[in-house]
């Protein structure tokens, strides 16, 4: 494995983590958000990762993280009866979104430390490619 290829796989790993600490950042806040309708209501949203798979295939080396896309849970949203909200549908119910606070703060503190161990790999590789640079002085 090339020194270099560690450059790819820790940028490919902060990619990846930036995009789940935006999707934090969407789910919160939109969490107290309220919608007169099942098919209106915000979802809350989650990345899937996956390694690159190709990569692997070719050769032993280590592998990148690879964004396969967005879902929304599936979880049902809150439905909460309140008659006099504006937004109350016939029934006198609004909806809010399936979000769960406690697991969003989770996610961005886990996002967040995977964020800065990906940092900190890239440090550590560009010390060891200069302090390898620096042998035949």
């Amino acid at each position: 494995m090339s020194g270099l290829k560690i450059f790819d796989i820790a940028g490919s790993g902060m990619n990846a983590q930036n995009l789940r600490l935006n999707l934090v950042a969407s789910n919160i806040s939109n969490a107290n958000s309220v919608s007169s309708s099942l098919d209106q209501v915000y979802k809350a949203r989650q990345p899937i990762f996956a390694t690159e798979m190709q990569n692997a295939l070719n050769k032993n080396s280590a592998n990148g993280v690879n964004v396969l896309g967005v879902v929304e849970s599936q979880a049902p949203p809150v439905m909460e009866y309140a008659p006099n909200h504006p937004l109350a549908d016939a029934t006198g119910y609004i909806y809010k979104p399936n979000v769960n606070s406690i697991e969003e703060m989770a996610n961005m503190m886990s996002a967040s430390r995977s964020y800065q161990n990906n940092i900190d790999v890239l440090n550590t590789a560009k010390t060891m490619l200069l302090d390898t640079l620096k042998l035949g002085q």
